[in-house]
Parts: structure tokens; sequence; C-alpha cells
């Protein structure tokens, strides 16, 4: 289920974890190590075990300082502006359609639709655990934790959109594929902005699946070297 985190009490059960360091130097070391120290260990050749252990160990840390630090619970909230969000997004995802379904079409015509085309078990596998253990996770933390940790240490907002853009892309440097990199940032910059605008985990986790999803869809997979995605 995707939750909209909004700031709130802390939770009694994190009552006894009263202090977590919030200095800007804290911050700036901690921002280095989980959005870039991090990202590029991941694209070093090492022990694939190790790299999953450091994920989640950054994840549960990006967690608890919402909880602890932030003041955030996971909740749906209420006021969720649906009709301006699908009105905004409805035209993003009209114009994503068009560019990516005639670049696969130009590039490589028989792998346009290819897994839904041909195996569509697989290709709703892939919609859901995409969706549910990568989509929301990357959410929260290049977005929900982002933005609510690091706002004073930019104190601009295009530069703070552009930097999660950076970091964004950063996070799949190790697929060593440049349309990746140059896809995630673009992303980062939409995601950014819709969180700015709505400051809604739900509403830029849709947002985010729903283009994502769609590059599976039209056939970009193998192109973008995701695994499983061969025609």
């Amino acid at each position: 289920m995707v939750f909209q985190t909004v700031p709130s009490e802390i939770p009694s059960q994190f009552k006894y974890l009263s202090y977590m360091p919030t200095s800007a130097r804290y911050r700036l070391i901690e921002f280095f190590i989980l959005f870039m120290l991090l990202p590029i260990s991941l694209a070093i050749p090492y022990n694939s075990w190790a790299k999953v252990g450091l994920v989640l160990i950054g994840f549960v840390y990006v967690v608890v300082v919402l909880l602890r630090s932030e003041n955030i619970r996971f909740q749906i909230k209420k006021d969720i502006p649906w009709g301006l969000f699908w009105k905004r997004t409805a035209l993003l995802f009209l114009c994503i359609i068009v560019l990516t379904t005639t670049y696969v079409y130009l590039v490589d015509k028989e792998a346009l639709f290819f897994v839904p085309r041909t195996n569509l078990l697989l290709f709703l596998g892939i919609v859901l655990v995409y969706t549910l253990l990568s989509v929301w996770p990357q959410e929260l933390i290049y977005r929900t934790f982002f933005f609510e940790r690091y706002t004073d240490l930019f104190n601009n907002k295009r530069l703070m959109v552009f930097m999660n853009a950076i970091v964004f892309s950063l996070a799949h440097l190790f697929f060593r594929n440049t349309l990746v990199l140059v896809l995630t940032f673009l992303g980062g910059l939409l995601f950014g902005i819709t969180y700015l605008k709505f400051k809604s985990t739900t509403l830029v986790t849709i947002e985010h699946a729903l283009y994502g999803n769609w590059l599976f869809t039209a056939g970009m997979g193998q192109m973008l070297a995701f695994p499983g995605m061969e025609s």
C-alpha cells in the first residue's frame, strides 16, 4: 500500500528514541554518505549481499529519522487535490507516451510492447514488484526524506530540485547505462517539482509508477538494462 507522509507527533513506541542530531554539519555528512558515497559504492564490484545489506541499513535509517526527527507518520491524508494532480499528470504522461513510443519504434521496432505482448504474466509481475518494492521506497528516500530533511541547507527551491535530480540519477549509476542516467535525471526533476507542489508521497509515488511502468510497457526495458526484459 502506498502511504502519504505528513508531519505529526512522534509515535509513542519511538518516544525512547528521543534524540537525533539535526545540525547542519551532521546533515551535510549524512547527505554525503546516503546520497553520494552509498550510490557510488553500489557501482563498484564487491559482494552483492553486502550491497543489499548497506541499502537496507540506509533505508531503515531514513525511516527512523523521518519518525524521530522529522515527525513524520505514514498515513493517507484526506485533502489530496486529486483533480489538479490528474490533470497535470495526464498531460505529462501523454507527452511521455508519444515520445517514448516514437523512440522505441525508430530505434528497435521489434522491442515495442515486447514483454506485454509475449509474456503478460511476467509483465504484471514486474509492474507489481517495481511499484511496491522500488518506486515507493525510492520516493520515501529521494523526495520525502530529501525535501523534509535538507530544505534549509539549500534555501533555493530550484537548486534543491536540481540537486535532487542529480542524486536521483546517481542512485542509478550501478546500471552503467547513460540512457538510464539521463531519464532518471529528467524524472528526478519532474518528481521533485511534484513533491514540492503537492507535498504528497502518495502522489509522487503514483506519478513515478506510471512513468516507470510505461517504460517497461513501451519496450525500453532492454535499452535500460533491466533484467528479464530482453527481446
